[in-house]
């Protein structure tokens, strides 16, 4: 929900940074994505911490 409510704010084609420790993200942001139309440039995790490059898709 967080994140639905952050991207709306980000321009067209802008990338959004987003954080998360919890693992479940690596099922539910590529799922985001894929279902709004958003690209997932870049996705990885380092010590417990995962890390994802959104790039806003068309509105």
């Amino acid at each position: 929900m967080l994140l639905h409510n952050r991207i709306n704010d980000v321009a067209e084609g802008q990338l959004l940074r987003v954080l998360a420790t919890d693992p479940s993200t690596t099922r539910d942001i590529p799922r985001f994505c894929q279902f709004l139309g958003h690209e997932l440039v870049r996705e990885q995790e380092q010590n417990g911490v995962f890390t994802y490059l959104i790039r806003k898709g068309e509105a």
